[in-house]
């Protein structure tokens, strides 16, 4: 099966924000995000992820996790060999993907958490298993067609002092721990996907 043949979670966009009563760019973290995870959570169905990528009447909530180790966050940059070529060369701090369906479970938040952690075993080796994950708010732009099809929900994920995080997939990304004022910095801000822009602001 191809990645655009995978079953995906969605939501229909009118649903998520009560017919754009709820609707918001940038970061959400107020009492709203309730709102809005409850709206996923009650109308979220399954759908082809190729048609998905097209179809900018549902959403795709997507788990985004920043790793955190003191004032410092894992960083990583999508190579040429990265599936998603709208995203090659971008710096992200945000580590996460699509969701898929838990078999059995149909409650939204342990389903959100079971694919949190899927992605970071795919996407990581992290060598201190002792991490708090903490949600943030959520990430929506509708500024380009990347943004406009899928909405983030943002967790941070404080690992120790000390920890080593690596990235598995060495031929389509490459990591490291940068401090947060550095990303803030123009060089490296300008290279930054707009939802770890959007992340950045707010840590």
């Amino acid at each position: 099966m191809g990645k655009m043949d995978e079953m995906i979670i969605v939501a229909p966009h009118y649903e998520v924000f009560e017919n754009e009563k709820l609707s918001f760019q940038g970061t959400l973290q107020d009492k709203t995000v309730n709102k809005i995870i409850k709206n996923i959570s009650n109308t979220y169905e399954v759908m082809r992820r190729g048609d998905a990528e097209e179809n900018e009447k549902f959403k795709q909530p997507i788990p985004y996790a920043v790793i955190k180790r003191g004032d410092e966050v894992f960083v990583y940059e999508r190579l040429k060999g990265a599936g998603e070529k709208r995203l090659h060369s971008k710096l992200s701090i945000g580590v996460g993907g699509h969701m898929n369906e838990v078999p059995g479970e149909k409650d939204f938040s342990k389903v959100l958490y079971k694919n949190l952690l899927r992605e970071i075993e795919e996407e990581l080796i992290i060598d201190n298993k002792e991490f708090k994950v903490a949600p943030i708010g959520l990430i929506n732009d509708d500024e380009d067609e990347v943004g406009r099809v899928h909405i983030g929900i943002l967790v941070s994920i404080e690992v120790p002092e000390g920890t080593d995080v690596q990235v598995r997939e060495t031929e389509e990304l490459q990591g490291q721990f940068l401090q947060i004022e550095k990303l803030k910095q123009r060089k490296f801000y300008e290279r930054l996907e707009n939802w770890s822009k959007i992340a950045i602001d707010i840590l």
